[in-house]
């Protein structure tokens, strides 16, 4: 099995806006070279990447949640090939962070910001391994640039996320990045 990249991103994209198409790109491309797709494995981005992935012949796993799928009746995507199951979010997200050669996020909300902050932190304290984690868009420029300018996040913790404008460009920085990192047992 290739290595395996983590996406993140909104629950609430649909199909044929420019977000989900984006991330049904990105998976597209991951899974082109070989790469895993890794999502929450339920819809929005998470579908998008899937799919994306599936259609490319990629190989999809979903870490889905046994309290959504409980609570709000959710299942995995039908392009998701291996579920894991994790029993709470905070397992999931953590999961998700920790087993995983490379993190892309994709435009979001308040989910999606928890999950860049949570894998940032994780990285910055070093609870986590440095790994290749690229923020796609403009909405995390302009997020991040918020924190910087009110001095709260310092230049050397800058340097642990790499910002891309497109799936494009989000993936050949994680190739370029992966060379540099071993693979995740």
């Amino acid at each position: 099995m290739g290595r395996v990249i983590s996406v993140f991103g909104a629950n609430a994209a649909v199909p044929g806006s420019a977000d989900y198409e984006a991330a049904r790109d990105l998976g597209r491309r991951l899974a082109k070279l070989g790469m895993v797709v890794q999502t929450g494995g339920y819809g929005g981005i998470m579908e998008a990447a899937s799919r994306g992935a599936h259609e490319a012949g990629g190989h999809v796993i979903g870490v889905t949640c046994a309290l959504f799928e409980e609570s709000l009746a959710l299942r995995a995507n039908h392009w998701v090939q291996e579920e894991i199951k994790q029993p709470t979010l905070r397992a999931r997200v953590v999961y998700l962070v920790e087993h995983c050669d490379g993190i892309v996020v994709m435009p979001g909300g308040i989910g999606t910001l928890s999950e860049l902050a949570l894998a940032w932190s994780f990285m910055q304290v070093g609870e986590i391994r440095r790994k290749p984690f690229i923020a796609v868009g403009g909405q995390w420029q302009r997020t991040l640039a918020a924190f910087v300018d009110a001095n709260y996040v310092a230049a050397r913790d800058l340097e642990l996320l790499t910002l891309a404008r497109t799936p494009a460009e989000a993936v050949r920085l994680l190739q370029q990045q992966l060379i540099q990192v071993p693979l995740t047992k």
